[in-house]
């Protein structure tokens, strides 16, 4: 089984982080996430967030830092988690792609409503 490279972005404003929920159709379904998608082939993790942002929730990356890199074997499929922080960025955050989304306190945030392989980003975000 190969292992899915995957550009995440933790979009910040103040205290609280944009997330968005998964279609029920797609793996993990049905539970909140952080905004992102495949790396391409010949793409940088980098390239792939600011690519994936702009489609799926319409911002431009302005400025982004890596947080945490996670690997994790869901059984069925696994991924590589290339994750960062978005601190500065142009447009509004929405669910251009259908998908609900919204702003949470980053104290509010309830890793069982997420995909097991975003535990770990949400330890990091705590710890600050």
């Amino acid at each position: 089984m190969s292992t899915v490279h995957v550009a995440v972005g933790v979009i910040l404003k103040g205290a609280q982080v944009f997330i968005c929920k998964r279609p029920c159709d797609k793996h993990q379904g049905g539970k909140w996430e952080f905004p992102g998608g495949k790396v391409d082939s010949g793409e940088s993790a980098l390239e792939a967030l600011a690519r994936e942002l702009l489609e799926e929730v319409g911002i431009q990356v302005v400025a982004a830092k890596p947080l945490i890199t996670i690997e994790h074997d869901y059984g069925d499929k696994r991924v590589c988690l290339h994750v960062f922080t978005v601190s500065e960025f142009t447009g509004e955050p929405a669910g251009l792609e259908g998908q609900p989304g919204q702003w949470c306190a980053l104290n509010a945030l309830d890793a069982s409503r997420f995909p097991a392989a975003n535990v770990a980003i949400i330890e990091a975000l705590v710890k600050g």
